[in-house]
């Protein structure tokens, strides 16, 4: 069952698809959103869109999202299993890091979707959203190589959820050692999940007994 109403998604995405709030309109070629399972029981957030994203209107699309994709499938999930989205909806100018007055104008509707998605497993990807937040629910943020691994099992946004960071796709690409960490911390989010869904079973006759 979805946690929300088509109205609100809608509204919700009208809303971003439409946003001129900060200077990243000017850039853009298309807003991005997110895509996935509106109910989801994992939520990825990154940083921002990239090139091939902002051609397209959709997340990790490029050669980070394929290692994404990768990664997601590995824990015997797909795409259509979780949702993905970012921290800013479009993408900087020449991909540079988003700003912070950019994040502080853009994260309102990442809230908005944790909020509606109630996602069990939050799973940042990058420095940037996990900064943002741990700050959120009151961690301390010191680095991704500090954080990165670790499961916390927080209040966000009137959502109880499990926060953990990883290094963002994007890192991996050139470097081994990333990936090998990024295999760890997904290998932690699929015995997480299976916890997760494994509790939300519905009971039968033989549990009573």
């Amino acid at each position: 069952m979805f946690h929300l109403s088509i109205d609100e998604w809608n509204k919700l995405n009208f809303e971003i698809m439409n946003c001129k709030k900060c200077i990243l309109s000017m850039y853009r070629k298309n807003p991005v959103p997110g895509e996935g399972r509106r109910d989801a029981i994992i939520m990825f957030v990154g940083e921002a869109p990239g090139a091939k994203e902002d051609e397209e209107g959709r997340p990790f699309v490029g050669a980070a999202g394929k290692l994404l994709t990768s990664l997601i499938e590995s824990i015997g999930l797909s795409r259509d299993d979780v949702y993905i989205t970012n921290l800013v909806k479009c993408r900087p100018p020449n991909n540079r890091d988003p700003e912070p007055e950019e994040i502080e104008t853009c994260s309102p509707y990442l809230i908005k979707q944790i909020l509606l998605i109630k996602p069990k497993i939050i799973v940042a990807l990058g420095r940037h959203s996990g900064k943002f937040l741990f700050e959120k629910t009151g961690l301390k943020w010191r680095s991704i190589g500090s954080e990165r691994g670790r499961e916390h099992r927080v209040k966000i946004f009137e959502n109880e959820t499990i926060l953990l960071a990883t290094y963002h796709p994007a890192a991996a690409l050139y470097n081994p050692e990333i990936k090998g960490f990024l295999e760890r911390d997904f290998e932690l989010i699929r015995r997480l999940y299976v916890e997760i869904s494994s509790s939300k079973k519905p009971k039968t006759i033989l549990d009573y007994f």
